[in-house]
């Protein structure tokens, strides 16, 4: 074994050329740290993803039977159903499709239902290991564009380096497990079970425990002819070591890199493979000719958008940034002198202080950019070195028939809370910013909005909440779902609007007259015209802490479901803190009702939501929440009239807020525990105004008319 003079950690195998070590003298612009640029950065992406009033129907597509990993796991997050990682149909035409699981099976399924098609486990017993880090196992599956008569497929497993005596290809210093591609090929292509051969085509040692090969794939853009034809790409991590080495930088290593090989060729170092001559790095000094893209620290998932061939790969983020990159041939998409678009300090003695401002000279480090990003949005208590649980899981450009109003999305989500995202393909162009993000609604079968969570929690081994989403298609390009969960996929079947159901026909207008309103103190409110104005700070009701100052529409019928319309205004804007505007609805009582919080109080993290009181202090309710420290992008924060709308469908508990005339709802939620109610109209601390509020929906009771 060879220690290269450049890098103290990265061992190579005396099977590579001596001159590999040159990379120590790779481009500069790989290497150079710029100085740090102004203040560290802690809300790098201040958008949250918007939701949007499309929404998901999921049908149940397979479910999987519960497997264990090998050995036992030392970390709870492995212990799921099935650790089913994505879902593909094989390109035979037979409409079959497969599943890897991560701890040892190869799953085909027909019409629905499941079979063992080759145990991975058990062919490399007792090497064969899964039981440490979340990636690691049977990871992944490749089929040759030409199975159907070559017979030919790809997997990565893991194994530990100390079961085994096989040397890696490549290995990073200290390494503990090995990643293995290998070729299988076989007798007979339509068989149920596989029979044939497999052969090694490469082994890459890792010295951390996560972040080895993540996915493995050809582009199905690329026609028989074309260069990319029968390519192979691997997305390889960074081994978890990039954080304080410079492995994703140094083209002498296939660590944090996306490669891109011929595995029918014989070019490669240990003969087992080719390399396309094509490759951005080929003849470069010191690079392995591998190499089609640098710069990674977890490159989770890839695909191409089957009409544009342009390839997108989620990225997970080590400190705050999760990401969407569209990639290229030669790119360098900065990590670990970049997270995100951002300078990453790995050097830094504040645990909190990683991210910066790029420099003013960043043009010439020749970084590439995500084109669609979130953060992790930690709670202000986070202690920054614990993990925040959020990850992205990347997906797929939609181009199937079956679901028109998805057609040209990139869907993707975040595989830890199991929120299902969108981008606009065309909207995500490098160098143009980031492209808006959206969070879909979904709803189960029959039509009920439903949560990821709420589908895969239920039977899940583990942490219920912890989704561990995954996304795969079809050869007609239909998207799934892929929970490990609860080892169950979804199939998108087709789309609805949130709250878009019918709320009925009964209207009220000419609300804002005195002898219309409870308010809690008479006489801090004003009834002018068309005004129902509370003009000084509000006292709270009797029972539960908040809402405070608000009244109660006493006209007209009690509302089953209910759509309120008006137009509310603050007198002072939020730069002053506690400026708060609500609209009430489904109220019964001081102690039983829903609000909907429109404005922001000034403190870390925007406070409009959706809250239900029930006989206890206010739970918040909204989707847009995510429990510690960010809500839906704020709302009201000025002194101008703004239109809002609210519409609450009891029957199946769909709550939409919204504003301005945005045909996207800013707050959705799902609640069924109050089935009626009145509205009302509140605020504390400031004067609160509300116009033209119109009440349209369905009487709770018989005999109601409109006024």
């Amino acid at each position: 074994m060879l220690l290269t003079a450049h890098h103290p950690r990265a061992l190579r195998p005396t099977a590579l050329t001596a001159g590999l070590t040159a990379l120590v003298l790779v481009l500069s612009t790989l290497f150079a740290t710029p100085a740090r640029a102004a203040d560290a950065v802690y809300d790098p992406i201040p958008e949250m993803p918007t939701q949007s009033r499309l929404g998901l129907l999921l049908d149940e597509y397979a479910r999987f039977p519960q497997s264990y990993p090998t050995p036992a796991p030392t970390d709870q997050r492995l212990m799921r159903t099935a650790r089913i990682n994505t879902i593909m149909e094989l390109p035979d035409g037979s409409g079959r499709r497969a599943v890897p699981d991560l701890n040892g099976n190869l799953y085909l399924v027909e019409n629905g239902v499941p079979h063992v098609y080759l145990d991975v486990a058990a062919t490399f017993a007792p090497q064969f290991f899964s039981g440490r880090g979340l990636g690691q196992g049977f990871g992944y599956v490749a089929f040759h564009p030409e199975f159907g008569v070559n017979g030919r497929f790809y997997t990565i497993h893991t194994e530990l380096a100390s079961a085994t005596t096989t040397p890696p290809d490549y290995a990073q210093a200290g390494t503990i497990y090995h990643g293995v591609i290998t070729e299988w090929t076989a007798d007979d292509p339509a068989a149920d079970t596989f029979a044939g051969t497999r052969r090694e085509v490469l082994r890459i040692g890792f010295g951390g425990q996560v972040h080895g090969i993540q996915e493995i794939n050809f582009n199905p853009t690329a026609k028989r002819h074309d260069r990319d034809y029968g390519l192979l790409y691997l997305a390889v991590g960074d081994g978890g070591l990039g954080v304080r080495t410079t492995d994703p930088q140094n083209l002498g290593l296939p660590h944090g890199k996306l490669l891109r090989i011929d595995p029918r060729g014989t070019t490669s170092a240990n003969g087992r493979y080719g390399i396309p001559a094509d490759n951005p790095f080929v003849g470069r000094t010191g690079a392995l000719g591998e190499i089609h893209a640098v710069g990674f620290r977890d490159p989770h998932r890839f695909s191409w958008d089957r009409a544009t061939g342009r390839m997108y790969l989620g990225h997970i983020g080590e400190h705050a940034v999760e990401a969407i990159y569209e990639v290229r041939a030669g790119d360098n998409f900065g990590w670990s002198e970049r997270e995100g678009s951002f300078v990453f300090d790995k050097a830094a003695t504040n645990p909190c202080d990683r991210l910066f401002p790029l420099p003013a000279d960043d043009e010439r480090y020749g970084y590439t950019y995500p084109v669609a990003a979130y953060d992790h949005d930690p709670a202000a208590d986070w202690n920054c070195t614990a993990d925040v649980g959020v990850a992205v899981a990347g997906g797929f450009v939609y181009r199937g028939r079956a679901v028109p109003a998805l057609r040209g999305k990139y869907v993707f989500g975040d595989l830890v809370d199991g929120r299902v995202l969108y981008t606009e393909a065309n909207e995500m162009r490098r160098g143009r910013g980031l492209a808006p993000i959206h969070q879909l609604a979904l709803f189960d079968a029959a039509g009920s909005p439903v949560r990821m969570r709420d589908l895969s929690g239920p039977g899940a081994p583990g942490d219920p909440n912890r989704v561990d989403l995954r996304f795969g298609t079809d050869a007609a390009g239909e998207l799934y779902l892929v929970a490990k969960a609860n080892g169950t996929v979804w199939k998108v079947t087709g789309t609805r609007e949130f709250a878009s159901g019918d709320v009925g026909g009964t209207t009220l207008r000419h609300t804002a007259g005195a002898a219309n309103w409870a308010p809690v103190t008479p006489t801090k409110w004003q009834f002018t015209r068309d005004e129902v104005i509370l003009a000084e700070a509000g006292e709270s009701r009797p029972g539960p802490r908040r809402p405070f100052e608000y009244a109660v529409l006493t006209t007209g019928p009690t509302w089953s479901s209910v759509q309120v319309d008006a137009r509310v205004r603050l007198d002072t804007p939020v730069d002053v803190s506690n400026r708060d505007v609500i609209i009430v609805f489904g109220w019964r009582s001081d102690t039983e009702f829903y609000y909907a919080h429109l404005s922001t109080d000034n403190t870390i993290y925007p406070h409009n939501g959706i809250f239900k009181v029930n006989n206890a202090d206010r739970e918040r309710i909204d989707h847009q929440w995510n429990g510690r420290s960010r809500g839906a992008n704020p709302a009201i924060t000025d002194a101008a009239w703004h239109r809002v709308r609210v519409v609450h469908l009891p029957a199946t508990g769909e709550i939409a807020v919204y504003v301005d005339g945005h045909r996207d709802p800013l707050l959705t939620a799902k609640d069924t525990t109050f089935g009626s109610g009145r509205v009302g109209f509140g605020s504390f601390d400031n004067v609160g105004r509300a116009r033209h509020l119109t009440v349209t929906g369905t009487p709770a009771q018989a005999g109601s008319r409109s006024s």
